[in-house]
């Protein structure tokens, strides 16, 4: 018997661990085929067993999958020397913790107990996805590393999204990769026809993709009144702990940038991206400004912000807009805020343990009240677009009720996470959100990569790791509002009623 035990648990850390290696920036989903169907087909030969079992299975592969991908978190604490005994800690807790989403998961299928091999498919995969829904969503919401991000490189495929969304679409890939193990224990032509008219899914995605494509590149364009200028950085996040010059990095920044007096341009800098300077503090370099731009120019950049509540600062992680001359036009106070990384939860009580966030030494910033549409006027010409601070980037779902802008503008420093593979997740999900919205998706990043995505996921234009520079985008294509960016995750709930009604209606069959 403790053979056997330690024999599963290796056979599941194993699988965990390779499952893992389908995603970015790996994107090896064919060995999904193989572990998904093998730990069914493990799940389902051990009905009989206990509860404390399967939730042990299920914690196991959760543990070991994000062990494996998500290991590079711990990168960020690394900055910051009071942080350095959190390491180990946080490199076990966070993945164990996250695993007992799966354990759930599997432990609601044992007491289920389905009674037959399709009833058990379609539960498995309800499940799965259900549980990959709840842990994007509970909290703060955790959606990093869903299944679907295998698929990532493959963008006709992704096109479906604009219409069911990523939970969907994650929830119909579990099914896709488990397939084989249903053909392995099939008992009857019901299990061959699910198969077929699985694999004809993909298909149909696919050609549905390839659809959209060529009307895509048909539609009418559209030349925006500025020129908007993408700036891709390689800064060192020492500036944050080695009281390096404000002046030098705003120097570097307009070097990069390359400002053209008569050119009508919106400069997108990164987030956080000038040191020890606040919004209302911009205006210290009024004259380094004035110098190199015109008024022909906007420069947007992420900044903290900051305004006063019965005598005491409150402070905001910001997207700002300022004219040449830093006179402040608009901003937007970002609402999705990173636990630990720029709130702290129950921060009284934590901050006696030692525990701050780790992005900056003000404390936890407070939220914005709403997410607006930023509009930028030019004589009757103006641009107007969604602004998206970092991590906002990674939720799906309903992002406004205002459908009336051109395009996402997403600023992040994704220099917290080193030269891991963390950046390269990061940046997936910007390709995820083009295409649930239909929207073009600009991105500025900092020690990441800068890109214009269209509203195809593909990149159209970017500057990659490890290189500073600019991309200019001066010409879209207009899309209708799609069908996900109107009715959001409602649509998964919808395939969450077909896969219960699949699962019951199968479960009253009996075994042949």
């Amino acid at each position: 018997m403790k053979k056997n035990f330690i024999f599963e648990t290796l056979l599941i850390i194993f699988l965990g661990s390779l499952t893992s290696l389908s995603l970015p920036p790996y994107n090896f989903f064919f060995l999904n085929f193989f572990t998904f169907s093998v730990f069914f087909i493990f799940l389902f030969q051990r009905l009989k067993q206990g509860i404390k079992k399967s939730f042990y299975y299920g914690w196991l592969f959760g543990f070991s999958y994000f062990l494996s991908s998500l290991y590079w978190l711990t990168i960020s604490l690394s900055f910051d020397q009071s942080f350095n005994f959190l390491i180990p800690i946080s490199l076990i807790v966070i993945p164990a913790f996250l695993g007992l989403f799966y354990a759930l998961s599997i432990a609601i299928f044992y007491l289920i107990k389905p009674k037959n091999i399709l009833s058990a498919f379609f539960l498995f995969s309800l499940l799965f996805g259900l549980i990959e829904f709840i842990r994007g969503t509970i909290l703060t919401g955790f959606p990093w590393n869903l299944v679907i991000y295998s698929f990532s490189e493959i963008n006709s495929f992704l096109s479906i999204l604009s219409i069911i969304g990523t939970y969907s679409l994650n929830l119909i890939v579990v099914s896709f990769f488990t397939a084989p193990a249903l053909f392995i224990f099939r008992k009857s032509k019901k299990e061959v026809v699910v198969c077929i008219l699985l694999l004809l899914l993909p298909i149909t995605f696919y050609t549905y993709g390839e659809f959209l494509k060529k009307n895509f590149y048909s539609s009418k364009e559209k030349e925006l009144p500025f020129a908007v200028r993408v700036i891709g950085a390689n800064i060192s996040l020492d500036r944050y702990y080695k009281n390096i010059n404000a002046e030098s990095v705003i120097n570097e920044l307009i070097s990069i940038s390359s400002p053209i007096e008569e050119k009508k341009t919106f400069f997108v800098w990164p987030e956080g991206i000038i040191p020890n300077t606040y919004e209302d503090q911009l205006d210290l370099y009024n004259d380094i400004f004035e110098k190199y731009f015109s008024e022909n120019h906007l420069i947007g950049l992420g900044i903290t912000s900051r305004k006063t509540i019965n005598n005491d600062y409150i402070y905001y992680n910001s997207f700002s807009i300022f004219d040449s001359k830093v006179n402040l036009i608009e901003n937007y106070n970002k609402i999705k805020l990173v636990p630990f990384g720029e709130f702290v939860p129950i921060e009284n009580i934590l901050n006696k343990f030692g525990l701050k966030t780790i992005t900056n030494n003000i404390g936890s910033f407070d939220k914005g009240t709403n997410r607006k549409i930023i509009k930028i006027q030019d004589d009757l010409k103006q641009i107007n677009f969604l602004p998206l601070i970092c991590y906002e980037i990674i939720y799906s779902g309903n992002l406004t009720k205002d459908f009336d802008f051109d395009f996402i503008l997403n600023i992040s420093e994704d220099g917290w996470f080193g030269k891991s593979i963390g950046p390269k997740q990061h940046f997936i999900h910007s390709k995820f959100r083009a295409i649930e919205n239909g929207k073009y998706i600009i991105r500025s990043s900092n020690n990441g990569m800068a890109a214009i995505i269209n509203p195809l996921g593909y990149i159209e234009n970017k500057i990659d790791y490890g290189i500073s520079g600019y991309i200019d985008l001066e010409i879209i294509r207009d899309l209708k509002p799609t069908l996900f960016s109107k009715y959001g995750n409602k649509i998964f709930f919808i395939f969450i009623l077909l896969y219960i009604l699949l699962t019951f209606s199968f479960n009253t069959i009996k075994n042949e």
